[in-house]
């Protein structure tokens, strides 16, 4: 007995025949429809930041990519609230609810070690050497090590 893989359907029968693929599409093209028409009413730096998750009895769930960003949204979500219950996608909206989520798989870029230029560093130097606080001088110090190396 050997077996024998059933032959590859398209993707748009799989869609139209497969009721859990069927349902999980309509349910991604809705959340995009809702996103299309949250981000309308969002101003433009806010909408990289903020996503749909659910709209559900009355209740919009949006996803925040920050904490900065859901307390932004939180100072206009009266206003937003408002905007939206004007349109017919969102009349029976009561209430807007954030959920901070930061982004998954993005790793935050180290932060690149910062250079002096020479002036910078003789001048911070120069303050170091007229400092009479040990503490105060070793640290002007340590910050004037940071010169900018030249490139041979």
């Amino acid at each position: 007995m050997s077996f024998r893989p059933l032959p590859a359907k398209a993707p748009a029968a799989l869609l139209r025949e497969a009721k859990p693929l069927k349902a999980l599409f309509n349910q991604a093209q809705r959340l995009d429809h809702l996103q299309q028409v949250v981000q309308s009413q969002l101003q433009p730096a806010a909408r990289e930041h903020c996503r749909v998750a659910s709209w559900r009895e009355g209740c919009l769930l949006l996803i925040v990519t920050d904490g900065h960003w859901a307390t932004r949204l939180r100072y206009q979500q009266r206003r937003l609230q408002r905007q939206l219950q004007a349109l017919e996608t969102f009349a029976t909206l009561t209430k807007i609810l954030f959920k901070v989520q930061p982004p998954s798989g993005e790793k935050r870029q180290a932060a690149r070690p910062f250079e002096l230029s020479d002036s910078a560093a003789d001048s911070i130097q120069e303050t170091a050497e007229a400092v009479s606080d040990p503490r105060l001088k070793a640290a002007l110090e340590r910050l004037a090590s940071h010169r900018r190396r030249s490139d041979p």
